[in-house]
Order: C-alpha cells, then structure tokens, then sequence
C-alpha cells in the first residue's frame, strides 16, 4: 500500500492591489517596493530520497498554473515571516513508499516557461540537482527575471533544509514551502546638485540624459544556488545590457530619478567575491562611450537569499569620458 504527501507553495506578498499581480514583496530575500509581480504559472518540482548516504531522485512533478490558483493569505508556522502571503491553492503530491522515507524537495517556479541544461525528470541525485540550471540567455527571461523563484539550497530550518521531510509508512504531513527570488534587485537612484540644475550658460548645466547597464549576466543560472554563479572572464561589453534606462523627466529635464531591474547576481573566476556590475552613463546628450563606472557590490555565496543593490549618484559637473571602478559596501 502507498500513500500520498501534499505540499504547499507560498510566495512572500506586500499590500493587496486590485490586480490580478503580485504586488510588493515584503520579507527577508525579497525586498520591494510598490512593484508587481506576475504570478509563476510553470512549476517544476524534483522530490529527492534517501538511499544510504546517497540522495537519489523519488518522482519529479511539472505543472501549468494559472493567475487564479493562487490566492492571498497569512503566514504561520515555519514560514518566512511576512505581513501576508500567496498561496497555491492546489496542492502537489509526492507518492510515498510503503518504507520509511527521508526526502528533500526542490522547486523551481517561474511566470514564464524555462530551458535547463537537462531534463527535470532525468536529474539523478542531490549533485545533479544543486548544479540544475536555466538558461538565462534569452531576452524574454530577462525581462522575466523577477517573476522566477525557488527553494535556496542552504535555507534552514533547525539546522536542516527547509525543504527536507521525514515519513514512516501510512502517516504523512503536508509540507509548506516558501519560495525566494533567484535574481538580485538593482535598484538606482540619481539626481543633479541644485547648483547645477539651472545656469546663465546652458552648457554649464547637467543633465542626465542617457544610463545603461551592462556586461549583466546571461549564462546557464543556477536554480538553487542563486548566488553561487560564476563568469569565466569579465567582459568588457556584452553578456546582456539594458540600454536606455533613464526616463526623461518632465519638460525634458533629467535632473532626477529613479529606476530598478533585476539581474543574475555572479562573481568572477580568479577575482573577488564581487558582482561587476557596469553603467554607462551620459550627460546633456553626449554620444560616444560616454562615462562608465563599475559597481562592485560584495557577494556572499554562502547567503541564503539574493541581494538588493542600491546605488545613489549625485552630479556635480558635466560626466567626462572616462571610467572608474566603485566598491560598495
């Protein structure tokens, strides 16, 4: 005789707006503002047991959702404490043998469908799971960054993975998991000192009139083990850039503003546990490779949850044609 254990998903939810998005994340891991979020709709699941020392793939589960499956409500229990939460209103099952079971779970979660390096229902053990990847390379994952989660590898519960269980035969609990960002929130915020704002000679006031991020990272992104991705080699262009992500202000003055996108957090082979992040920005409409400046922000790899960079700039004078390499602490 077998049985059958459910499990829960949750996402970490701020406000309710009248949408049918998410709205802001409030919580540990995902910090947000008033942003939405669109509901994950793909959900791939690896159920892993337990063979001696070994952890071996049980069953594996791939599900198409929709917006309305997901409904608000609190948090209780072990889960990440938040103001509210979604949940997933269905429920997965894992089938249970008639043997006592120790088993982990691993979920991956995205609004859009992914690509991985290789097929869910053919990852053999705990290794291959942790190095599961997706492909990050295309533009409609870019765009859709903020919308992926999953379950860290490394987040605990009194001591253990938070998603691990423990059955014996014919009793069974339901397990609740929360899942967490796999992209980083950059967040960028800038302004002209007021002294530059308005001059005699036009020529002598700043405006920001062009930002773009760049060399951000488009390889194979770990699923699990969100800050654990690496580059070979720094590039010097490419890799994925957002281009234009200044808005004009009002009556065509930049002189202030703010703007956020979310990217795959990774470190450099061989180089400090940074992540290089790159602007290209200009001033009053110049062309050319205008002012680049890298924004080295620390990473912890042994972290739990993604980070939230910010990064302030004030302007003083005209951006000259240069580059310079900033560390944020």
């Amino acid at each position: 005789m077998r049985s059958e254990m459910p499990f829960s998903l949750y996402l970490p939810a701020g406000e309710v707006q009248a949408v049918r998005r998410m709205p802001a994340h409030c919580t540990v891991g995902d910090p947000g503002t008033t942003e939405q979020f669109l509901f994950p709709n793909y959900i791939y699941a690896i159920i892993l047991k337990q063979v001696g020392n070994a952890w071996t793939r049980w069953s594996t589960i791939e599900r198409v959702l929709t917006d309305d499956d997901w409904i608000l409500t609190h948090s209780n229990g072990s889960l990440q404490p938040a103001d509210s939460i979604y949940q997933y209103v269905g429920t997965l099952d894992m089938l249970l043998s008639d043997n006592t079971l120790n088993g982990r779970v691993y979920i991956i979660a995205s609004a859009i469908p992914l690509t991985f390096n290789k097929t869910i229902s053919t990852v053999s053990g705990l290794e291959e799971v942790l190095s599961l990847t997706f492909d990050a390379s295309s533009e409609d994952v870019q765009r859709n960054l903020q919308h992926i989660y999953s379950t860290p590898y490394n987040q605990l519960i009194g001591g253990k993975y938070y998603g691990a269980f423990d059955c014996v035969p014919h009793r069974s609990t339901r397990l609740s998991l929360m899942l967490y960002h796999v992209a980083a929130k950059v967040d960028l915020q800038w302004s002209v000192v007021d002294s530059m704002r308005i001059r005699s000679n036009p020529s002598e006031a700043v405006r920001l009139t062009y930002m773009e991020a760049r060399r951000l990272y488009n390889g194979n992104a770990y699923c699990f083990m969100p800050l654990r991705n690496t580059m070979p080699t720094l590039p010097t262009s490419g890799g994925y850039d957002i281009p234009n992500i200044v808005t004009p202000a009002d009556e065509g003055l930049w002189w202030e503003g703010r703007t956020y996108f979310y990217t795959i957090p990774y470190t450099v082979e061989g180089a400090k546990d940074y992540f290089p992040l790159q602007l290209l920005m200009r001033t009053n409409g110049s062309a050319g490779t205008g002012y680049q400046l890298t924004l080295n922000q620390p990473i912890d790899t042994a972290a739990v949850f993604v980070p939230w960079i910010r990064g302030n700039f004030s302007l003083t004078k005209p951006l000259e044609n240069k580059s310079e390499t900033k560390t944020i602490e």
